[in-house]
This record gives structure tokens, C-alpha cells and sequence, in this order.
């Protein structure tokens, strides 16, 4: 029995950030009518609260510079780093289209790059000095009208209230603004926030809509081309945490409703899942009441355990130090929390973090320790003060020459571009200005980096890789074109937008367009 609809359009796109307005905007320029289903209030996603560097190689910005980048040396580096941890034909896709991607959006005046020094993660083959990220132009906020009242808030202001000027867009934000721009600059594109995905319809092994809850009621809607499915993970999902990675959902930092809603229904569609354990981990800066965030550009200081010891560079680039927290999770010695010493040369932890920590907040919740002496800091902390002690001595020992023994701090790009110090180190600053203070890191994430498997079209395959027909994905909804490896600044959002490009053209090809 046929489905009554209730709406009818060609594609439906299921999320609205990078990737999810990049699919909608290259369906709607292709003429296809398209629907994009938000789940919140806000339009943008994870995607908002980025700084919105995007990793896509060999793009006509980075071309414009003296960088040096290319898809055959990005290419070179993505094998180099992501190995057999994901299909090399994805890897293949991603790379090769970047360039495709940006240049179909530079068409549009809106959609406006430029690219900024940020290294890639890796000292690997095809690595280019000075990194190959694009980053949005900022965007007056008054340019979105009535819009800027739906674009998803920084994350400083939408989970901890934070006031946060509107006047000047920049990273994510930006990124969303000028998509939002150019996707209502079509008349085949419809926007529908506050219209959560329910379930997929499936009528004889095709995927020909959704059914999602509109004012609170069911609404059957057709998409005579197919449904694109780019919703983030599951990584809001304590329940589904806990099934696939084995810990809850506290230290994300993805939206409340990133709860995998688009992964379960595709898996009831009959999709294969990949890649569930992995996520884009993160140190977080734990904050009172329960809260985290993602913090990045560890400039000072020294990370130690539960064991009072060193176990990593502190400059990795941060998923890197997510893993080296798992590492030694697996290890089983005590992981976490992290405790990050400095001293009082810094007036807070030394780091890029757009949400300052209150000393006073803090210290209250047992989340900021000060001390006149190591000693002391460690006997607050619950530390073996011998061990702390000596890991500090250590440390200033590598200071004063400016080699890490230990974990070759400083040695790296990527970690010298954060580089804080004077000394013949810049990343090995000495912790010896009492007094010594100490915060708590946890193990975060910018999203989880496995779903549903698909292909070089963005097409949702089964176990037994039959494209699913009717059905794509994107970004965090899928498992992702880097494996269980982070290449470089803007992989998510860069991987995220090259696929939601290729499906829609896919879905372009696939008859003839209403044209606008």
C-alpha cells in the first residue's frame, strides 16, 4: 500500500550543519527541490561552536599561497596516517573532491575562504609546512536578519550563558551564517527547524522519505530523489555511549540533541555499521556543575595522572592526547581525571579557551587547587607527593635545556606553533613561580566518528555493500573517511561537507531537476 504523503519534495536533508547545508545548497543549485529537517530551535550543529578550520586539499585558496599544498601531497599524507583504519577509495573520494567542493562555493559571493596557518597533526609524508586549512570569513551578523535569531550560539553562550557578541561572525558560526545565506538564496530550498527526524519510510527496499514530528504531529514527507542523512553522531546518547564505547556522555561537546537518531534509523533501513568505538577525543577543562569544554593551544604547564607522572606530550594535537589518555586508561593505571599544573606565571591555564575559568567558581566546586609548594599541591590533589614532586623536577630539568627526554615536547610543528615560551624551548616552560595551582582535565569529544557505512557517492551501504537505495549520509552520521585518525585542522567538518557534496550531485544525476 502506497504511503500518503503530506509534503513532497526531491531531497530531504536530515541536520543542518557543514555538511548538511553544504548537501542542501548544491541539491537546491541543481534545482532540486529540498527540505533540510532541523531537530532544534538552532540551524548549524556542532558545526557552531568550531572554529571552523576546513581540511580540504589541494582547494584554489591554499593554491593562492606559497603552501604548497595539492591532492596528490594530501593524498600521500591521508594514506601515510590513516592506513587501513578506513577504505582507501573514501580516502581517495574526500581528497580528490575538495577542490571540486570549493570551487563550486566560491561561485556563490557569499561563500567567501581564506586560509590560516594551522599545522597538520602528523610529521608524515605529504605534510605541508604551515598546514593547508581555509578557514570562513567572518560575517557581520546583522547580514542574516531575522536568521541570526536561528543560528546555533557559540558554545560559551549556549551551555554555559555566556554573553557573546552577535556583531562579528567568525569560525563556525561564520561557516553557518554564509551557507544559511546562500541556501535561502534559493527558492528550491526550505528550511524547517524545530522539526525532529522520527523514522525513515521504506517502500520495496527503496528509501522514499521520512517521517518526522512537525507542531507535535506526525508528518509523512516524500523525497522523490532520496534522504540525505548528515544528523551528528550519538554522541548526547548515554545509553548508546555506554553499548558501542563503554563510557557516558557527560564530556561532549556536541549538542544535547546529537542522540544518533539518523544512525538507528539508518541501521533499521538494513545499513552496516563501522568505527563505533571512535571518536574526535579532546581534553576537556572540567567546569562547576558537571559542565566541561574543549580546550586547544597548551601553551604552559604539565599534565600528570593518577599516578603523579607524566604520560604524554602535552602539545599533542588533541585527539592524539585523547588516545594517549585511553592508552593509559588500557593500561590500567589510573587515567583520569588529568591534573594540569602551572604555576603563578599564568593567571589561568595556559591555553586557548574562550571561556575563562572563575578562580573563585572553581575552588568552590574543588575544581582549582593552590599551593605554596608541590608538596602541598600534591597532598590537595591526592597525589604521591614523592612522585609529583620529582615529575616536576624532571620537567624543569628539560626546561633548562630544552630538550624533552621523556616525550620529545617541542620537537613538532604542530607543537611549537602554540609555543608560549622564551626559553631554548618555547614549549618547555618551567614550573617554578609559586604559587603552583592545579585544574582537572576529562576526556571529551568534538563528536563520535562512527555509523553508517558508505561509499565514494555518499550512498548508505549494507553488510553485504549494496547501496541502500534512496539513502545518504554525511559527516558524524557515518563512519568516518579518516578511520580512527584525526589528519589534520577541519577533517570533520571538511570530510562532512566534501560528502554531503558528492551525494547531492549523485542525487542530481539521478533524473531530470525542477528547475527554480
Amino acid at each position: 500500500m502506497s504511503t500518503a504523503w503530506d509534503e513532497n519534495y526531491d531531497v530531504v536533508v536530515v541536520g543542518s550543519g557543514g555538511g548538511g547545508l553544504t548537501a542542501a545548497y548544491t541539491a537546491g543549485s541543481a534545482g532540486l527541490r529540498t527540505l533540510v529537517l532541523e531537530k532544534s530551535e538552532y540551524f548549524g550543529g556542532m558545526t557552531s561552536y568550531s572554529g571552523s578550520c576546513l581540511w580540504l586539499p589541494g582547494n584554489p585558496v591554499t593554491a593562492r599561497t606559497t603552501v604548497g599544498d595539492s591532492a596528490a601531497g594530501a593524498l600521500e599524507y591521508v594514506r601515510a596516517v590513516v592506513g587501513t583504519s578506513a577504505p582507501e577509495e573514501m580516502q581517495r573520494a574526500y581528497v580528490n573532491n575538495s577542490a571540486a567542493l570549493v570551487e563550486f562555493l566560491l561561485r556563490n559571493p557569499v561563500l567567501r575562504f581564506y586560509h590560516g596557518p594551522f599545522p597538520d597533526y602528523y610529521d608524515a609524508p605529504g605534510r605541508v609546512t604551515g598546514g593547508r586549512g581555509i578557514f570562513p570569513e567572518p560575517l557581520a551578523g546583522a547580514d542574516l536578519g531575522d536568521l541570526l535569531d536561528r543560528l546555533q550560539p557559540a558554545l560559551a553562550a549556549h551551555r554555559f550563558g555566556r554573553k557573546v557578541d552577535r556583531t562579528k561572525l567568525q569560525g563556525g558560526r561564520a561557516l553557518i551564517g554564509r551557507l544559511l545565506l546562500a541556501v535561502t538564496g534559493l527558492d528550491t530550498v526550505s528550511l524547517s527547524a524545530e522539526t525532529p527526524f522520527t523514522s525513515l519510510v521504506v517502500e520495496d527496499g527503496r528509501v522514499t522519505g521520512v517521517v518526522a514530528q512537525r507542531d507535535g504531529e506526525p508528518a509523512r514527507i516524500r523525497a522523490e530523489r532520496g534522504v540525505l542523512l548528515a544528523a551528528g553522531g550519538f554522541e548526547a546518547n548515554t545509553e548508546l555511549r555506554q553499548k558501542w564505547q563503554g563510557r557516558d556522555a557527560q564530556w561532549t561537546n556536541a549538542p544535547a540533541t546529537h542522540t544518533g537518531d539518523a544512525i538507528l534509523a539508518g541501521q533499521g533501513a538494513g545499513a552496516a555499521l563501522a568505527n563505533m568505538e571512535n571518536a574526535w577525543w579532546t581534553p576537556n577543562l572540567a567546569y562547576p556543575g558537571g559542565t566541561s569544554a574543549f580546550v586547544v593551544g597548551f601553551g604552559g604547564g604539565l599534565f600528570v595522572n593518577g599516578t603523579g607522572r607524566r604520560f604524554a606530550n602535552e602539545s599533542l594535537p588533541y585527539t592524539q592526547m585523547g588516545q594517549a589518555i585511553l592508552d593509559v586508561e588500557a593500561s590500567g593505571q589510573p587515567a583520569l581525571p588529568v591534573y594540569w599544573i602551572f604555576d603563578d606565571r599564568f593567571e589561568g591555564p595556559p591555553c586557548l579557551n574562550e571561556l575563562e575559568p572563575d578562580r573563585d567558581e572553581f575552588r568552590a566546586a574543588g575544581l582549582w587547587h593552590t599551593a605554596d609548594t608541590i608538596d602541598e599541591l600534591a597532598g590537595q590533589l591526592g597525589l604521591p607527593r614523592s612522585e609529583l614532586t620529582a615529575t616536576v623536577t624532571r620537567f624543569n630539568s628539560f626546561a633548562a635545556t630544552g630538550v624533552d627526554e621523556d616525550f620529545h615536547r617541542g620537537e613538532d610543528e604542530f607543537d611549537r606553533f602554540f609555543g608560549q615560551g622564551d626559553g631554548p624551548n618555547p614549549c618547555l616552560i618551567p614550573v617554578d613561580r609559586g604559587p603552583f595551582h592545579a585544574v582537572q582535565l576529562g576526556l571529551g569529544d568534538l563528536g563520535t566518528k562512527g555509523g553508517l557505512v558508505t561509499d565514494p557517492h555518499g550512498r548508505v551501504l549494507t553488510e553485504a555493500g549494496d547501496a541502500i537505495a534512496g539513502l545518504y549520509a554525511t559527516g558524524n552520521t557515518t563512519a568516518s573517511a579518516t578511520g580512527n585518525v584525526y589528519p589534520g585542522p577541519g577533517a570533520p567538518i571538511g570530510t562532512s561537507m566534501v560528502f554531503g557534496f558528492l551525494a547531492a550531485r549523485h542525487l542530481a544525476e539521478q533524473g531530470t531537476a525542477h528547475r527554480a
